[in-house]
């Protein structure tokens, strides 16, 4: 009972000091953001008849907002450069929103996959971009 109270500490309670946990916490975080993100794409173009590359663009945005707000609480130690910080996930995001806007169009555009496949393909692909590069910086 010790070892997973432990565990539970470890992955959802205390300091992620570890990059498994970080990438746990993570794909949680990411997990919370890819429902604000394709709700957001799906209200948008269904509910509300945005073209869907427009709506990409805001839903992303919605979701990398969740995600950055929830990651800088929650999976990644923070340093005193807050502003260093912020302007380095709106670079990624910003390379994450264009690969995201790629990804979608080619697989709409040329393998005729409906917008929420094309979606989900590019929040896994997007998902390991901004964290390895999350990582590294």
């Amino acid at each position: 009972m010790q070892k997973l109270t432990a565990l539970w500490r470890t992955l959802f309670v205390g300091k992620p000091h570890h990059g498994w946990v970080q990438f746990f916490r993570y794909g949680l975080v990411g997990g919370v953001a890819a429902f604000f993100d394709i709700g957001s794409l799906y209200l948008l173009v269904s509910g509300l008849h945005v073209h869907y590359l427009v709506a990409v663009a805001v839903a992303f945005i919605i979701g990398v907002t969740v995600n950055y707000l929830l990651s800088i609480r929650w999976v990644f130690t923070s340093s005193d450069k807050k502003k260093l910080e912020f302007a380095l996930f709106v670079l990624i995001g910003i390379g994450g929103l264009g690969l995201n806007e790629l990804l979608i169009w080619a697989l709409v555009e040329f393998a005729h996959a409906h917008y929420i496949g094309a979606k989900l393909v590019a929040v896994i692909v997007v998902l390991i971009w901004n964290f390895g590069l999350r990582k590294v910086l």
